[in-house]
C-alpha cells in the first residue's frame, strides 16, 4: 500500500525466438509462442541451447527498478513453458540442468533487491506446463494438448512437479510475494496443497490467481486501468508495449508520459502500478525500456511524494487529471493545464492552502464558487506531463455524489448472476452481461433527478478473450432519444467526455461479437 509502483520481468527461453517462428513473427503475447505455433516440445527444447544470459547483472537490474522509482519486483520464476529460472529436483527442464548457463538466475536477484531495500517475489505458473508432462495447456482437454510427449495426468504433474517446486522456491528464497497465474482445472481439492504451503513463509502476499476459492490478497485487472478501481487492494500489472516476454518485432511502445500518467491514475483510484519489461536472452533490458524507466523516476524524484503511501482520492472523474490522498493533504495530478489560469476542483470545503509540490513555499490563491474551489495557478505547467498541486481544506473532502447515486437501472436481458445492478456497484469486480445468446443488448439508467452530464465511464469484465465491442449512449432529452457517443471499446473500458447534456434517462448500447455484450461497471460524470 506504500509501494505503489514496481517492476514485473517475464523472462525466459521465449526471449531467444522474441516471437518468431520457421522465420514468421507468431502473433499473440510472446511467451506464449510455444502454445502459439503449437511447437513440439523436442523442438521447443533447442531453444535452452541459445540461453545463455552472460549479460545479466542483478545489480544492475535492481538499481535500475530503484533509480525509477520502483519499490518492489516480481520475476517469472517457472512461465507457462515450464522453463524454470532456478534449479530445480523436480524437473530437468531448468535454467542449470538444460541450458549453457548452469547458474541459478534468481538468487542474484532476491540478494541485489533485498540488498537495495527492495521487496522481490515470484510468479510461478501452477497449472499450465506446455513441457512437463501432465501440464495444463490452455485450450486443450485435461490431460491433453498438441504434442504426445507432453500429455498425461494433471493431477500427476500437481503432485510430482508444480508442488515440489513451489515449496523449493518458499524454502530457498526469502521472497515477499508469491504471483500466481491461470488456475485452469485448479478446483478446491488441487490448489489447497499450494495454498498450505504458503505458510512455510509468514506474511507472504500472494495474489488472486491461485483459483480453488483462494482470493489472496490482492486483485490483478491486467493490461488496463479500472475506471472505477476495486474494493479493497488491487495492481494492475500492464506491459510497456503489447508482449510480456522480450518480442524483437514489437517496437508499439507506450510513451513515458502515458506510463506516468497511468501511475497516477492508478495510485488515485487506490490501486498498484506493475510495470513489466522482457529482458532479452542475453540478459539485457531493452534500450526503449531503460529510457522510460529513467523517465518515470526523474518524474518521481520530484513528485514522489503524490505517489507512495497515498491512499484513493475522492473524485470519481475529474476533467483536467487525477488525485490522490495522503492524510489531510489532496494531490491534484493536473494533465490538462487550464488555459484560463483557474483549476476548478469540485469540492465543498474551505481551502486552507494550495502550492506547486515543486515550488510548496509559494502559495497559490484558492477561492470558493458555490460548491467549488478555484485555485489560481500560473500561465505555464510547470511539467508538461502531470504537474501536481497540493491542497489542504478543512475536514473531510466533501464531493458532489456521483448522478448515479439512487438510480434505478434495467436491461435488455440478463444471464443468470449478471444483474443490471452490477453496474452500478461502484466496482468492477462484478458485472451485468446479456443472455449467451444476444450479441446487442443494452442498459437503461433513470437517475433520481435530471443531471448535467459531460463525461461517462465503463469498465469491461476481465474476461478472456477480451471483449472489443460497438456502444452507443443517449440521452432522453427533449422527448426523444438523443445519441451523445457512440465508438469501440478495446476489451478494457474507456472514459470518454461528452457534449454536456442534461438528462434523467440514458441508454447504453453494446454490441459484441465474441459472445455476449457486457459491462463490468457504467458511471455519468458531471463536469467540475
Amino acid at each position: 500500500r506504500d509501494a505503489k509502483f514496481g517492476l514485473f520481468i517475464h523472462w525466459g527461453l521465449y526471449a531467444v525466438p522474441a516471437g518468431v517462428y520457421d522465420g514468421k513473427p507468431v502473433g499473440g503475447i510472446g511467451e506464449w509462442i510455444m502454445k502459439n505455433a503449437k511447437i513440439p516440445v523436442e523442438t521447443y527444447a533447442k531453444y535452452a541451447d541459445g540461453f545463455n544470459p552472460t549479460q545479466f547483472d542483478a545489480r544492475k537490474w535492481v538499481k535500475m527498478a530503484k533509480d525509477a522509482g520502483m519499490k518492489y519486483i516480481v520475476i517469472t520464476s517457472k512461465h507457462h513453458d515450464g522453463f524454470a529460472l532456478f534449479p530445480s529436483e523436480a524437473s530437468k527442464w531448468n535454467v542449470r540442468d538444460a541450458t549453457p548457463y548452469k547458474k541459478d538466475l534468481l538468487a542474484p536477484l532476491v540478494t541485489a533487491a533485498k540488498s537495495e531495500g527492495l521487496k522481490i517475489g515470484f510468479y510461478y505458473s501452477q497449472s499450465q506446463d506446455w513441457n512437463n508432462p501432465g501440464g495444463a495447456k490452455s485450450g486443450s482437454p485435461e490431460g491433453g494438448g498438441w504434442d504426445e510427449a507432453h500429455k498425461g495426468s494433471y493431477d500427476t504433474y500437481l503432485k510430482d512437479v508444480a508442488v515440489p517446486q513451489v515449496r523449493e522456491l518458499l524454502t530457498r528464497y526469502p521472497i515477499d510475494i508469491l504471483w500466481w497465474d491461470t488456475p485452469m482445472f485448479m478446483d478446491r481439492r488441487r490448489a489447497e496443497p499450494f495454498a498450505a504451503l504458503t505458510k512455510l513463509r509468514p506474511g507472504l502476499m500472494m495474489n488472486n490467481r491461485l483459483g480453488g476459492g483462494f482470493n489472496g490478497d490482492t486483485a490483478t485487472p491486467e493490461q488496463f486501468v479500472p475506471v472505477t478501481g476495486y474494493k479493497g487492494d488491487w495492481e494492475t500489472c500492464m506491459t510497456m508495449n503489447d508482449h510480456w516476454g522480450y518480442n524483437a518485432v514489437d517496437k508499439n511502445w507506450k510513451s513515458s508520459a502515458d506510463l506516468i500518467r497511468k501511475l497516477a491514475d492508478i495510485c488515485a483510484k487506490g490501486g498498484n502500478f506493475l510495470l513489466n519489461i522482457g529482458p532479452t536472452a542475453e540478459g539485457e533490458f531493452p534500450p526503449a525500456c531503460i529510457e522510460r524507466l529513467k523517465d518515470i523516476g526523474h518524474w518521481l524524484k520530484t513528485n514522489g511524494d503524490s505517489i507512495y503511501g497515498t491512499t484513493a482520492g475522492p473524485f470519481p472523474y475529474l476533467s483536467w487529471g487525477v488525485a490522490t490522498r495522503k492524510s489531510d493533504k489532496l494531490y491534484l495530478h493536473v494533465f490538462e493545464w487550464p488555459k484560463d489560469r483557474k483549476l476548478r476542483v469540485p469540492l465543498d470545503n474551505t481551502p486552507k492552502s494550495a502550492a506547486l509540490l515543486v515550488s510548496p513555499d509559494k502559495k497559490l490563491t484558492v477561492t470558493k464558487d458555490k460548491d467549488c474551489l478555484v485555485i489560481d495557478v500560473p500561465a505555464t505547467a510547470p511539467d508538461a506531463v502531470d504537474s501536481v498541486i497540493t491542497l489542504e481544506v478543512e475536514g473531510t473532502p466533501m464531493v458532489r455524489p456521483l448522478p448515479t447515486a439512487g438510480a434505478t437501472v434495467t436491461a435488455s436481458g440478463s444471464a443468470s448472476g449478471s444483474e443490471p445492478a452490477n453496474a452500478l456497484d461502484g466496482s468492477g469486480e462484478k458485472r451485468w452481461r446479456a443472455p449467451a445468446e444476444a450479441k446487442s443488448a443494452w442498459l437503461e439508467l433513470n437517475l433520481a433527478e435530471p443531471a448535467p452530464i459531460s463525461a461517462f465511464g465503463l469498465d469491461e469484465p476481465d474476461v478472456w478473450p477480451r471483449m472489443n465491442q460497438k456502444f452507443t449512449l443517449e440521452a432522453y432529452a427533449a422527448d426523444q432519444w438523443i445519441k451523445v457517443a457512440e465508438g469501440k471499446t478495446n476489451g478494457h473500458g474507456l472514459k470518454k467526455s461528452i457534449t454536456p447534456v442534461t438528462a434523467q434517462k440514458f441508454r447504453l448500447t453494446m454490441e459484441c461479437d465474441k459472445g455476449s455484450p457486457g459491462v463490468a461497471e457504467l458511471q455519468l460524470y458531471r463536469g467540475e
